[in-house]
């Protein structure tokens, strides 16, 4: 059982985990291919799961890049949720 992250204690005591920080991924996984990038959360940890084998609940980041190769998706496990980060390229397209 995933057990939810508890806020790190600093001097003053009320720090808080920050949503969407990618610091706490000990892997980062790249998906071979394209991906359909009209996939949501569910889909793309059904990915993970199925396609590449692997837990999406584990702290990694997992990446996966677009046909057009001028977006980028990556998934994180925060403990007690998923965070979906998507970027795109507006200049060039990413060498992938």
């Amino acid at each position: 059982m995933v057990q939810p992250r508890k806020p790190s204690s600093g001097s003053a005591g009320n720090e808080s985990v920050k949503l969407g920080d990618i610091t706490i991924a000990k892997e980062i996984y790249i998906a071979c291919g394209y991906t359909d990038m009209r996939k949501s959360i569910d889909g793309l940890v059904a990915l993970v799961q199925e396609t590449m084998g692997l837990n999406p609940f584990s702290p990694a980041l997992y990446l996966f890049c677009g046909k057009r190769r001028d977006r980028i998706k990556a998934l994180l496990w925060e403990g007690d949720g998923f965070v979906l980060f998507c970027g795109t390229f507006y200049l060039s397209a990413y060498r992938y």
